[in-house]
């Protein structure tokens, strides 16, 4: 079968990641391509609505864009935790916002050609916040409408496409209305 892993190497690079290099022999015969992907763990991306209808997100500093970014709560899948729960304790620490109900919108491929991990997409439905639980250091919660949301993404400034990906599928699921991010006048 074709094509072929001949060789693969993984070389830890932080905490946060692996460089992976794969030999791929596509074609009997073929001279073997050399191939490098980022190997991290799964990451979670929630979109969540509070019992008034607002959607919480989060503004942090990004050191790759070297700049702040507006985003949906989101992060990284503890080895051997379930991404449901990791979905869970992210919102709390991230907004204070207990999860009320989780939906699960799917997990996919964050890009195919160079990341070896999954994303899990999470509709959630918060209870009301604690005003006694601390929010993660670091991190500015805001309470936005649909159509806040749709103009903060139109105006770029909120630009993590993956992010943008999620609320699609909340969409996709009628979770949200889609019509808010169209641009058009309802």
């Amino acid at each position: 079968m074709w094509p072929k892993i001949r060789s693969r190497k993984t070389i830890k690079i932080s905490q946060w990641m692996e460089l992976i290099e794969r030999e791929v022999e596509f074609a009997e015969g073929a001279p073997p391509e050399i191939y490098h992907a980022v190997g991290q763990q799964d990451y979670i991306a929630i979109l969540a609505r509070t019992p008034e209808g607002k959607i919480p997100i989060v503004k942090q500093y990004r050191p790759a864009l070297e700049k702040f970014t507006w985003e949906l709560p989101a992060g990284m899948v503890e080895a051997g935790e379930d991404p449901a729960e990791c979905c869970r304790r992210e919102l709390l620490e991230e907004t204070g916002m207990p999860a009320a109900k989780v939906h699960a919108l799917g997990t996919y491929a964050p890009c195919t050609a160079r990341l070896s991990n999954r994303l899990h997409s999470f509709f959630v439905e918060t209870d009301a916040r604690d005003p006694r639980q601390a929010v993660e250091a670091g991190i500015d919660v805001k309470l936005v409408s649909q159509a806040e949301l749709a103009e903060l993404i139109r105006a770029g400034e909120f630009v993590l496409q993956l992010h943008i990906g999620a609320i699609m599928l909340a969409g996709m699921r009628s979770f949200i209305d889609l019509g808010d991010f169209s641009g058009k006048k309802k």
